[in-house]
């Protein structure tokens, strides 16, 4: 189990964030690319996807209005204050980038699921609220260590090709802010979890509700978005070692809601969704935008 963490320790770590790290300013992003053609043919599908997921954050803020009826001043302070405002600006500025590369906008999924709002009806019971707590938690984490990793490759990507501007002035900035987004939520879930606030029963249903509802980042439940995460993670090359990958995604899960597993290194379902994405992305190419 990892090290003791404190609310007090999560409070101040979300307040360094929102100090540290102000939402970038496009005017501060150098978007001189000296091969569109070249960028565009190598990453344009993942710029695409990247600027969707980190637009689609709007309706991210109105699910967990839904799932948080009474959310924490810590969780909101860290979602509206600082989480929200930083994302949307990723998503802008890549989006502004792949337009540059002669590619159309990104067309982000901002209206809440069906199923999210049955969800949030349920989540007005305290000891439902507690579950989907742990939920939200453990998607951030497994969400921004997603963009962390595929931040890193794309930023040596851009290197060697060419692309400093890009690489410095884009990609750098946006992948500094992603690993405190990750720290928040792994320690909001330890703290839950170490705290003894839920109760097996509870626990146990977390761990069915997210074996059967686990999605990469992205995907909203539709197979032309697992298609495009498929095709992303072949062209960071993440594909080529899918256990490594896995291990790196589902880390945090594995040890808070899988602790009795032992030698777990990854839930199942993690490799599984990855899998299944690849496969699709085998067989019908990048379906998200043609």
């Amino acid at each position: 189990m990892a090290d003791q963490v404190s609310s007090a320790r999560i409070l101040e770590h979300v307040q360094r964030l929102g100090e540290q790290h102000p939402p970038i300013e496009l005017a501060s992003v150098d978007r001189h690319v000296h091969d569109p053609r070249a960028v565009a043919g190598r990453y344009g599908h993942v710029i695409d996807y990247l600027a969707r997921v980190e637009l689609e954050v709007d309706r991210n803020v109105l699910e967990l209005l839904v799932l948080l009826p009474d959310v924490s001043e810590v969780d909101r302070m860290f979602y509206a204050d600082v989480w929200q405002p930083q994302e949307i600006q990723h998503g802008l500025i890549l989006d502004r980038l792949q337009q540059d590369l002669g590619r159309p906008a990104a067309e982000p999924e901002l209206e809440v699921s069906f199923k999210m709002k049955i969800l949030g009806a349920l989540a007005h019971f305290s000891a439902i609220q507690d579950i989907a707590r742990l939920l939200y938690y453990l998607t951030g984490a497994s969400t921004e260590r997603q963009a962390v990793l595929a931040y890193n490759v794309l930023y040596d990507g851009m290197h060697g090709m060419g692309e400093g501007a890009i690489a410095e002035t884009i990609i750098a900035p946006i992948r500094r802010q992603e690993p405190g987004h990750f720290a928040f939520y792994r320690m909001s879930a330890t703290e839950l979890v170490q705290s003894g606030a839920l109760r097996p029963w509870q626990l146990h249903l977390a761990r069915i509700m997210r074996e059967k509802s686990y999605n990469l980042v992205g995907t909203n439940g539709q197979d032309r978005y697992r298609a495009q995460v498929g095709g992303v993670a072949h062209a960071l090359g993440f594909d080529a070692d899918v256990e490594k990958y896995a291990r790196e995604v589902g880390r945090i899960e594995a040890q808070l809601l899988w602790a009795d597993r032992n030698g777990m290194d990854y839930p199942p379902y993690v490799l599984k969704a990855l899998l299944d994405s690849i496969d699709l992305y085998r067989e019908r190419g990048f379906d998200a935008r043609g």
